[in-house]
């Protein structure tokens, strides 16, 4: 576990075993997992297509030995650029954070809704 939630961080070597584990966020972002069981979230720029469906992705860190928000990762041939990499807690099961989604679009219509 992190000392602190949300500070911008980085993996070393992340493509010699250091990540083992991700989590797609819809396509706006992903959850990762570190071989010490720490995780991390990372933004992604714009969204990336597939994320949600894929069960294999690939780390570009420009030649760094680092994965960086500096980084992207790649999807079925595609280059999905990070925005930010952040220390994270674990993340919620996925049927978990669909419950939690569907409340909070439930809600803003809700809120939205003219009362008469």
């Amino acid at each position: 576990m992190w000392p602190e939630l949300g500070v911008e961080s980085s993996i070393v070597f992340p493509n010699y075993g250091a990540i083992r584990n991700f989590e797609a966020d819809g396509t706006d972002g992903i959850w990762l997992e570190d071989q010490h069981r720490r995780w991390y979230y990372a933004e992604l720029q714009g969204g990336c297509q597939d994320l949600n469906f894929t069960q294999a992705i690939g780390f570009d860190t420009g030649g760094a030995a680092t994965f960086d928000k500096f980084s992207s990762i790649v999807v079925r041939g595609w280059k999905c650029p990070l925005v930010s990499l952040v220390t994270s807690e674990k993340p919620l099961p996925r049927k978990e954070r669909q419950k939690l989604r569907k409340a909070a679009i439930a809600a803003g219509k809700e809120v939205a809704a003219p009362s008469n």
